[in-house]
């Protein structure tokens, strides 16, 4: 099962969420719900590291990269930005391919999925719903102004050459804005969460507001102490010069066989895709091997941008095909309160050739983006 508790409760979380949403919506349009719980399920796990947004597994990967990275150079940065480019429009391709998996393959097999008689379907949170529609609306678009003020701001603050958000020379990539985008995340969600929690009447005064906060700090206190871990693990790593010895050996037999670098880069999506069949935790898994894959593919000349964005594609199909992963056992959990029998085979059945299209896919658009040498994100070259 997954070790990494953020990631797997995000995950969870959005499960959930996606099989009380997708499930009735399908039934509403005359569709079977088991199918949409089937795509909701999909389109969290198979395309999880797809994400146009900055996601707090993006902070994570880039923090354990540059960690892996200076056990090279010293000097080498990878920021949370650095696959932006390559995400955002790997979302809408796999988006479409999703849909069209589903339409044309799923779809032929939508009457395996019809209901039980006495099917109760899930049970929906149980929200406070005590907050009037027309309350939580006024109080989104406030929060959304509040939000683009933010931005805004920090747009603002970037303006002036010699700004403190601006890096050394008034660079802006290399910047304090990039580089510590953790922080400003952490202090975006905070004003947003807490203008929509007073609007809404969830805040009624400061005082409240650490007592929130530490109830946060208990739900991840899992999350730091596997951090601390990892944190040793890397540093050990680099003391004992294990990672030298090992990313040295590896990239001597690499340029022993004379593989070019985007060869390399597959035969990597192939075995991590495999080792994620067991260990499903994506952050788990990247810190297990990035003190290795990283040193070993710099010193054959590969960027680690390039390494992470792999990475996600090998991560993440294969997780929707694993009854190692924790959201894959809830499925099958929801699945069966529509119809007992339905089991893992049930679910393998439907979300295998979905996964497999979208990593040929995935890997196919890699490739292009490879031989065009775009920029995987904001001052992150591919090559």
């Amino acid at each position: 099962m997954e070790s990494f508790p953020l990631r797997r409760e995000e995950l969870l979380d959005a499960v959930r969420e996606r099989a009380d949403q997708c499930g009735p919506e399908f039934k509403a349009v005359g569709r079977s719900p088991m199918l949409g719980m089937i795509v909701g399920f999909l389109s969290i796990n198979a395309a999880g590291d797809a994400n146009p947004f900055i996601a707090p597994s993006d902070v994570v990967f880039a923090k354990i990269a540059t960690e892996a990275a200076h056990i090279v150079d010293p000097d080498a940065i990878v920021r949370a930005t650095d696959n932006t480019y390559f995400t955002t429009v790997s979302a809408v391709v796999l988006a479409i391919v999703l849909t069209v998996v589903t339409e044309k393959v799923l779809s032929k097999r939508e009457h395996e999925l019809v209901p039980d008689d006495d099917a109760t379907g899930p049970t929906a949170g149980t929200g406070s719903g005590s907050v009037p529609e027309e309350v939580e609306l006024r109080a989104l678009r406030r929060t959304g102004a509040v939000a683009a003020v933010f931005v805004g701001l920090l747009v603002v603050g970037m303006i002036p050459a010699g700004s403190p958000l601006r890096g050394e020379n008034g660079a802006i990539l290399d910047s304090t804005l990039f580089t510590g985008i953790a922080l400003v995340l952490s202090l975006s969600f905070l004003l947003v969460g807490a203008t929509y929690a007073r609007l809404t009447g969830k805040l009624t005064s400061s005082s409240d507001l650490p007592e929130f906060m530490a109830d946060g700090i208990r739900s991840i206190s899992p999350l730091l102490v596997l951090f601390f871990a990892v944190s040793q693990f890397l540093a050990l790593f680099q003391w004992t010069g294990i990672s030298t010895v090992v990313a040295a050996g590896g990239a001597d037999g690499l340029e022993r066989l004379d593989a070019p670098v985007f060869a390399v880069l597959m035969l990597l999506i192939a075995g991590i895709a495999l080792l994620n069949l067991l260990i499903t935790s994506g952050t788990a898994l990247w810190a297990l091997i990035a003190p290795v894959i990283i040193p070993m593919t710099m010193l054959i000349g590969a960027n680690p941008a390039t390494v992470m964005a792999v990475y996600r594609i090998a991560d993440s199909c294969t997780n929707s095909i694993t009854p190692m992963s924790a959201t894959f056992v809830l499925t099958v959990g929801y699945l069966q309160t529509y119809q007992k029998k339905a089991g893992i085979g049930t679910l393998v059945s439907f979300t295998l050739p979905a996964a497999m299209a979208m990593m040929v896919v995935w890997i196919a658009l890699f490739a292009l983006w490879y031989a065009l040498g775009l920029p995987l994100g904001p001052g992150s070259p591919i090559t």
